[in-house]
């Protein structure tokens, strides 16, 4: 029997009533009026899909599957498309039909190290019975306010020093909304001399050679945690094609790391003008900057401050300026997934090459700044790039806001020379250890840094000197241990949070980060299955997260074997 016999001798029995409808969900009329009302006339563009489920979390604390329909119905894209994209960040709840409805308001309460140390896992056990039912009380990651330690959020209420009482009447009070931050505003960032030098530079009186030259003399590096020359980036930049964009990264993920929503909350317009002015040298005519979801408050501010900007520009031929909100994703503060989220997709790294200053957003040559590293520009031009490079300590150059947290008496946003050490640190500019504590080890670089103890105490912290002892500087995130804590419980922290974070897309990152944390929690760790796992992570995973998650568990074996025949406590001190 031929092949075509085949088929007509099988064809009645396969024969299908033709689908009267596309696959997926059928629509809802209201949930698509509902959806309509909401977006207004917003773009429909898939660029923006993050954004309108944004809109549709907060106005109806969840994500619907009618509401996630209508919004496929409305973009022209798939309900898949809309659904893996909604379940790929923490920060949107969807509810299928049949499933219980979240409740009404979710306290999140930090349970990163610093806020661990500080009590968060108490915070954690005794809310839900204080609260009730009603009230969602789930740890997060990271809310980047470390130095306010035990920190939670009640809705977009961000809670310092956070206690179930602080917590209960935020709660009781339905105080759910962000405060406003005290920042120096436009009229007043003018009135101080502000945009002279974008004004200079839009109209000729600085030219662009001299401009980056002067940031290249200075020596500012990338202050995101990569460290890549600014100057030298510009330069990379314009010999690109042209139609460049500029994409700031504010998302501010890493654990330990605070230093760039303390100076958006307090001086945002020295960033903006930096940022315009590095548009101006590069030719620049679109921005995005992609904001941390957690920064409520910031977000809420910078609004409004980008308005008064291009309602009275300091100068004509600005770029135009669009404000992104993350949705809670660390990989995103990685600069090829964060242009993945910017397009409306999950926050998947790319392969490179290509890099993204040659194939960057939406396929365009792409510069990408951290928000601190914009910051100085201002400074840099005025003061020239002798005196920030003046300023380093042990043969290093310039400044650095350092994030001081853990067990120090002042912890905060330390403005210090680079290359200063961490005894310097804590002595100077911490005001010493806390009472009844003392210096026992550190996190140089965040959670991703590694873990030294204070026998070294005297390495300069940036770039390039850290490498050496296993560690690294990144975003000059530390964090302060006391005898009190050990570094074992620390390194397993990290890795609970890089096992929630992995964007999964590669084995030895989703799957290396849970094996470790489930060997790293036990009394006796498997030192040769670790260290082969450390291996396999650092050598085959497509991003940093990958490659650095190690970091924190090798230290531990390298500087503190002791602390692998020592017994822990249910709170991981010393027992």
């Amino acid at each position: 029997m031929s092949p075509s016999d085949i088929r007509l001798h099988q064809e009645p029995t396969l024969k299908q009533r033709k689908r009267q409808a596309p696959k997926g969900r059928g629509l809802d009329p209201h949930a698509l009026q509902e959806v309509q009302g909401l977006l207004g006339n917003a773009s429909r563009s898939s660029d923006e899909l993050i954004e309108h489920l944004h809109r549709l979390q907060d106005a109806f604390g969840q994500l619907s599957s009618k509401h996630l329909a209508a919004l496929a119905h409305e973009m022209r894209i798939s309900q898949a498309q809309v659904y893996e994209v909604a379940s790929f960040y923490h920060h949107f709840d969807i509810v299928k039909e049949g499933q219980t409805i979240p409740a009404t308001l979710t306290v999140r309460v930090c349970d990163g190290l610093s806020c661990e140390m500080a009590g968060a896992k108490n915070l954690l056990t005794t809310l839900p019975s204080l609260l009730g039912q009603t009230i969602r009380v789930i740890p997060a990651p990271c809310i980047g306010r470390c130095e306010q330690a035990p920190a939670a959020m009640v809705g977009q209420h961000a809670i310092p020093s956070a206690t179930p009482e602080k917590i209960k009447s935020c709660v009781d009070s339905q105080n759910t909304q962000a405060e406003p931050t005290h920042h120096l505003g436009y009229s007043q960032y003018k009135a101080a001399g502000g945009y002279a030098l974008l004004s200079a530079c839009m109209t000729g009186q600085r030219d662009v050679d001299s401009v980056i030259q002067e940031i290249e003399s200075s020596g500012l590096r990338g202050l995101g945690g990569a460290g890549f020359g600014a100057g030298r980036k510009w330069r990379i930049l314009k010999t690109q094609k042209h139609d460049r964009l500029m994409v700031i990264n504010l998302d501010e993920g890493e654990p330990g790391t605070f230093k760039d929503r303390t100076l958006l909350e307090t001086d945002p317009h020295r960033f903006l003008e930096g940022m315009l002015i590095a548009a101006w040298a590069v030719e620049i005519p679109k921005i995005y900057i992609y904001l941390r979801d957690e920064y409520h408050a910031c977000r809420v501010m910078l609004q409004a401050e980008l308005q008064l900007l291009k309602d009275a520009p300091p100068c004509a031929g600005l770029p135009e300026v669009i404000l992104r909100r993350g949705a809670g994703a660390y990989i995103c503060g990685e600069e090829s997934a964060l242009i993945e989220s910017l397009e409306g997709k999950r926050g998947i790294p790319r392969l490179r090459p290509p890099y993204v200053a040659e194939v960057g957003l939406f396929n365009q040559p792409t510069l990408v700044h951290n928000f601190e590293t914009l910051f100085w520009v201002r400074e840099i031009l005025e003061r020239g790039g002798a005196w920030f490079a003046s300023h380093g300590l042990h043969d290093r150059k310039g400044l650095r806001s350092f994030s001081v947290s853990g067990r120090v008496r002042l912890p905060g946003v330390k403005l210090a020379p680079a290359g200063i050490t961490v005894q310097q640190l804590i002595d100077d500019f911490c005001g010493g250890m806390q009472e009844g504590h003392t210096f026992y080890a550190y996190l140089p670089g965040g959670a991703s840094g590694g873990i030294l103890p204070a026998t070294l105490n005297q390495i300069p912290l940036d770039f390039d000197t850290l490498q050496v002892y296993g560690c690294f500087i990144g975003s000059a995130a530390v964090i302060v241990l006391s005898q009190h804590d050990t570094a074992r419980n620390a390194a397993l922290n990290m890795m609970r949070f890089f096992k929630h974070e992995s964007c999964g897309q590669c084995t030895p990152c989703r799957v290396g980060t849970a094996k470790a944390e489930t060997l790293m929690a036990k009394a006796n760790w498997d030192l040769p299955l670790l260290q082969d796992l450390s291996t396999v992570m650092r050598d085959a995973s497509i991003c940093g997260l990958g490659q650095a998650a190690p970091n924190p568990m090798d230290c531990v074996i390298k500087y503190f074997p002791h602390e692998l025949n020592s017994p822990l406590s249910t709170t991981g001190e010393k027992a």
